[in-house]
């Protein structure tokens, strides 16, 4: 007999990247990926498939421990196979990790008909990203925007959700072609900016979004090595909030339609090959 599940979780754009402190802050945005769990006595443990933009990812280890770990909480047979497929650039910075993982665990209560409240949910796939090594700290934030969205504001190292509030705002995101994940980012050079990191924190928690988010992104460029211009771009924009999302590479930044006109413009416009997205906040919470 076989049982399927299915689940959804968004991706999401950097307030505060906690790399630094431990304390984060993002946002959910309206992409997507899907996730389909099918459980059944004849599969040989658990075994999971990524399509994305019709290619195969080989690396499946993240959505795997998700089936695992939600499995093993309900004493159950780990026999299940998991399909993934997204629409958000991985290794981009757009948390398409903390998206699967969710999605994968949404998928999953699903399929045994199971339900946990959100925050336990989103706590099995921050287990999971450490125990994959995809996630330095975990990514409390970033799972936090992907499946409750909004605007939350996290401590990652106690997994709370410090406060969320939702925003109407469309998002431009500049994607370059260049990947850089997380795994591989330079952690002691992100810790040097910690006192100013704690600054642009207290920023958000006070609701300045957009200024916390700025001085963010002008930090993680300096500490990890990436060029600012696109930021600065967005501001003679008139863009108030831009930051380089996660450790990169893609930068967000709230705007409105006549800002993301000329946002896409001059971000085309710099020589750096990559895609410009047009989005939203998602405000949706998706448990």
């Amino acid at each position: 007999m076989h049982t399927k599940g299915h689940g959804k979780a968004s991706g999401a754009g950097t307030i505060i990247n906690a790399i630094a402190t431990y304390k984060g802050a993002a946002f959910g945005i309206e992409l997507w990926t899907h996730a389909e769990v099918e459980l059944g006595n004849d599969f040989r443990g658990i075994t999971g498939e990524i399509e994305l933009n019709g290619d195969t990812s080989s690396d499946t280890s993240l959505i795997e421990r998700c089936v695992e770990l939600v499995l093993n909480r309900f004493d159950l047979p780990l026999r299940a196979h998991v399909k993934t497929r997204s629409e958000i650039p991985l290794g981009s910075g757009l948390k398409s990790s903390s998206a699967a993982a969710n999605a994968v665990v949404v998928a999953t209560l699903a399929a045994i008909d199971e339900e946990l409240n959100a925050l336990d949910a989103i706590r099995i796939g921050v287990e999971a990203a450490l125990d994959t090594g995809v996630s330095i700290t975990g990514a409390f934030d970033d799972a936090c925007a992907s499946l409750l969205g909004g605007i939350v504001i996290t401590d990652n190292k106690k997994r709370e959700l410090i406060k969320r509030v939702e925003k109407d705002s469309e998002v431009s995101i500049f994607v370059p072609h260049k990947k850089a994940f997380s795994a591989d980012t330079d952690v002691k050079r992100s810790r040097l900016i910690a006192p100013w990191v704690n600054l642009a924190y207290d920023l958000a928690l006070q609701g300045r979004f957009e200024e916390a988010m700025t001085l963010n992104g002008f930090l993680y460029c300096a500490a990890l090595g990436f060029d600012p211009a696109p930021m600065l771009k967005a501001l003679e924009c008139g863009v108030k909030g831009v930051s380089l999302s996660g450790t990169g590479p893609s930068f967000v930044a709230f705007v409105d339609t006549e800002k993301a006109v000329r946002v896409r413009e001059v971000w085309n416009e710099q020589g750096i090959e990559g895609t410009v997205i047009k989005t939203r906040i998602n405000n949706q919470s998706l448990v």
